[in-house]
């Protein structure tokens, strides 16, 4: 892979990564039904990229990383669940901002966490994020879909962030793909119970959708994203993965008629500064490292 086919397969794996609301919305079965769905269409086309992948590594799980991954499949249950929930509530643009909040929760866990001193320029990203948040909801008011969209989608913000810290603790083992299998196969056995009775009420179109879900915008966007880390730095996979909210939002615009107003563009801008400024952040502490594949 060139970089230039890399930067083409990281815009692909962003622009699929936005699709995950548009399909969410598509999709007329539960949050539950849509999650657990997502989960086994996704376990299916990370097996076959480990599968077919000659350089994909595969490593014994130790108790350690067993426990971790267990904790990191039970956040991401919460983080999807709660996104989609968001999603039929308010429409896939909130959900779509509410959601791109994580790095201002990252950034406050990580000082709580580990103690770490937060910066001055992090504290700036929590303020833009805030300010975000605050232009995108259009009134505070707990009776009003929006409102409460949006804070399903701020919770889904939450659990990524607490996702991303607890995969980041134990990334140095587990190779990102095996990592990505093993935390679907955990989703998948968590709602489980409350799929099966569903399984009758979803029509053939939504399994089309749910398919798409978890085949295009997690397997092939998650494997999409490691195979460009071999060619692309890290700091540039991040900054081109924050261009997710605005294919989301502009899907959404075209398919839903979900047009944004200026005060939600304007909280959406800061948003996506805030989101560039941590990745870079993050790049100049990991110099070296790998970049951890996201999750949404």
């Amino acid at each position: 892979m060139t970089p230039r086919t890399a930067l083409g397969a990281l815009h692909i794996g962003a622009l699929m990564f936005g699709l995950t609301g548009v399909f969410g919305k598509l999709a007329a079965a539960s949050p539950t039904m849509i999650v657990f769905g997502r989960a086994v269409f996704a376990v299916l086309a990370l097996a076959t990229f480990a599968r077919f992948a000659g350089r994909t590594p595969w490593r014994t799980l130790r108790a350690r990383d067993a426990r971790r991954l267990l904790l990191s499949g039970l956040l991401l249950t919460g983080h999807w669940v709660s996104f989609f929930l968001s999603v039929k509530i308010a429409g896939v643009a909130i959900a779509t901002l509410g959601f791109a909040s994580f790095p201002a929760f990252t950034v406050l866990l990580e000082g709580l966490i580990f103690r770490e001193r937060i910066r001055a320029n992090e504290v700036l990203l929590v303020v833009l994020v805030s300010i975000g948040l605050v232009l995108v909801t259009p009134a505070f008011d707990l009776a009003s879909g929006a409102t409460t969209g949006l804070l399903w989608s701020v919770a889904s913000g939450l659990l990524f962030a607490l996702l991303s810290l607890t995969n980041r603790a134990g990334s140095e083992h587990v190779p990102p793909v095996q990592a990505a299998l093993c935390q679907n196969v955990v989703v998948a056995a968590c709602l489980l119970p409350m799929a099966v009775p569903q399984l009758g009420e979803v029509r053939p179109v939504d399994w089309l959708w749910i398919g798409l879900l978890g085949v295009f915008c997690t397997g092939v966007a998650h494997s999409l994203f490691v195979a460009s880390l071999a060619v692309i730095k890290a700091r540039t996979a991040a900054v081109v993965f924050a261009m997710e909210p605005v294919y989301g939002i502009t899907m959404a615009w075209l398919l839903f008629g979900e047009e944004p107003t200026l005060r939600m563009l304007l909280g959406g801008v800061l948003i996506i500064v805030a989101i560039v400024v941590s990745s870079q952040l993050a790049s100049s502490r990991k110099s070296g490292m790998g970049a951890e594949a996201p999750s949404h």
